[in-house]
C-alpha cells in the first residue's frame, strides 16, 4: 500500500447536540466535542473518523495536536501500523497518553478508513471477520436524577431499538437513592433485561465496597469503574469483596496498562476505548491481550468504529452504544433487535453529513 500516498490531512470541531445529556457522577456534559479528521489520499479516497474532547476546553487543543502530527505523516505511504510505528517513535520523548494519545489514535482510525477504502472493503472483513451484528446495550441515558423518573426512561431507551440491556449510572452523595435506583430500575424491568451499573470512578476503595455490597443480590450484570480508574489494586479489592463481576478500562491509554491491570486482575471485564486504547492498532493488541488471559472484551463509546473491532476480537462481549454522533453523520449505526449492524460501506462507515457539520461547526 506503499504508493498509496498521504496528501494532507484535516480537523475540524463541532459542538453536536446530545439527545439526552450526560450527567455522571463524574461530571455533565452540554454537547458533544468532537474532532472530525479526514485523511487525503494520492488514491482519491478520503479517511474519516472522529475523536471525542469531553469537553469545549480541550477542543482546539485536541485539534492542534492531530494538526501538528499531520506533519510527521504527510508524504508518507499509506500504511496503517507503519504510520503508527512512526508516530510513536517520533513522540517517544513526549510520550503519548493525554491528548497526543487521543490524536495519534484518532489518525490511526482514519488511516485504517482509508486503507479499507483504497481496498474497497470494510474493516471487519480487511481485518479478517466475517460483517456481522454484535450484542449492545443502549448507553443513551439514565444519567444522575431523579431517581423516579428512571424507570420510565429505562423502558424508553429498551424500545428505543428493541435493546435487552441498559446501563445505569450511580454514584449519588446519597448511598441509599443509589440503592432506589438500581431497585426501581430493577423491579420495572425484570430479570430479563440485563442491566450495568457504573460509578464513573466515583468512589474510595472503602466506598466502593460499601456500596456495592448494598446491591450485590439485585443480579446487575456488572459494576463498572467503581473506583478511580488508574487504581488497580483497590479495583480488585473491590472485585474480590464482591459477588458481581466488576468491568473496567475505559481509560486504559496504552496496552501496557491492560497489562498492568491484566496483572493485577483487577477486573472480571474489560472494555478499551478505541481512542485511548491506540486506534485500530492499539485495539488489536488489546484483543490479543485478553484473548490470552480468558477475559470477556467490550467497548466503550465510538460504536461505529467499534462494532467491526468486536467482530475481530476474540472474546467479543458487548457493544456500548451511544448516539453521540449520529447528528453529523449521514449514515448514522444501525441497531436492530438490540444489535449493531456492522456497516457493509467501505472502510468504517462515516461519512459527513456536511450540512450539519456547518450548524455545529466551533
Amino acid at each position: 500500500m506503499t504508493d498509496v500516498i498521504i496528501n494532507d490531512i484535516t480537523a475540524r470541531t463541532v459542538l453536536a447536540p446530545f439527545n439526552i445529556a450526560p450527567a455522571s457522577a463524574s461530571g455533565s456534559l452540554s454537547h458533544a466535542a468532537l474532532v472530525l479528521i479526514d485523511v487525503d489520499t494520492s488514491a482519491g479516497v478520503t479517511g474519516r473518523t472522529y475523536i471525542f474532547a469531553y469537553g469545549t476546553a480541550m477542543l482546539k487543543p485536541l485539534q492542534a495536536t492531530v494538526h501538528c502530527m499531520a506533519e510527521m505523516v504527510k508524504g508518507r505511504g499509506l500504511s496503517p501500523l507503519s504510520l503508527e510505528a512512526h508516530l510513536r517513535a517520533s513522540l517517544k520523548l513526549v510520550d503519548t497518553p493525554g491528548l497526543v494519545g487521543l490524536a495519534l489514535s484518532g489518525l490511526d482510525m482514519a488511516f485504517w478508513d482509508a486503507h479499507c477504502k483504497v481496498l474497497q472493503q470494510p474493516l471487519a472483513r480487511v481485518l479478517g471477520s466475517d460483517v456481522q451484528s454484535i450484542q449492545a446495550y443502549n448507553s443513551c441515558g439514565l444519567w444522575i436524577q431523579d431517581v423516579d423518573a428512571l424507570a420510565d426512561e429505562a423502558e424508553q431507551l429498551l424500545a428505543m431499538h428493541d435493546f435487552n440491556a441498559v446501563k445505569l449510572r450511580l454514584g449519588r452523595p446519597d448511598a441509599g437513592l443509589d440503592l432506589q435506583a438500581v431497585e426501581k430500575v430493577k423491579s420495572r424491568l425484570g430479570d430479563t433485561v440485563d442491566l450495568m451499573v457504573d460509578f464513573n470512578q466515583s468512589q474510595s476503595v472503602n466506598s466502593a465496597i460499601k456500596r456495592s455490597r448494598m446491591i450485590d443480590d439485585a443480579g446487575l450484570y456488572w459494576i463498572e469503574e467503581p473506583v478511580r480508574h488508574g487504581d488497580y489494586a483497590g479495583t480488585a479489592a473491590v472485585r474480590n469483596a464482591i459477588k458481581t463481576p466488576v468491568q473496567t478500562g475505559e481509560n486504559l491509554d496504552s496496552n501496557f496498562a491492560l497489562k498492568m491491570a491484566l496483572d493485577a486482575a483487577a477486573a472480571d471485564y474489560y472494555m478499551p476505548d478505541v481512542q485511548r486504547i491506540g486506534g485500530v492498532s492499539g485495539w488489536l493488541r488489546a484483543a490479543a491481550q485478553c484473548h490470552a488471559a480468558e477475559v470477556e472484551m467490550s467497548s466503550h463509546l465510538f460504536p461505529e468504529i467499534s462494532a467491526h473491532l468486536l467482530a475481530v476480537t476474540p472474546t467479543c462481549h458487548w457493544l456500548e452504544y451511544v448516539d453521540w454522533a449520529n447528528p453529523i453523520l449521514q449514515h448514522p449505526l444501525q441497531i436492530k433487535n438490540g444489535r449493531a449492524m456492522i456497516s457493509e460501506q467501505p472502510g468504517i462507515g462515516i461519512e459527513w453529513d456536511e450540512s450539519a457539520v456547518s450548524r455545529y461547526l466551533v
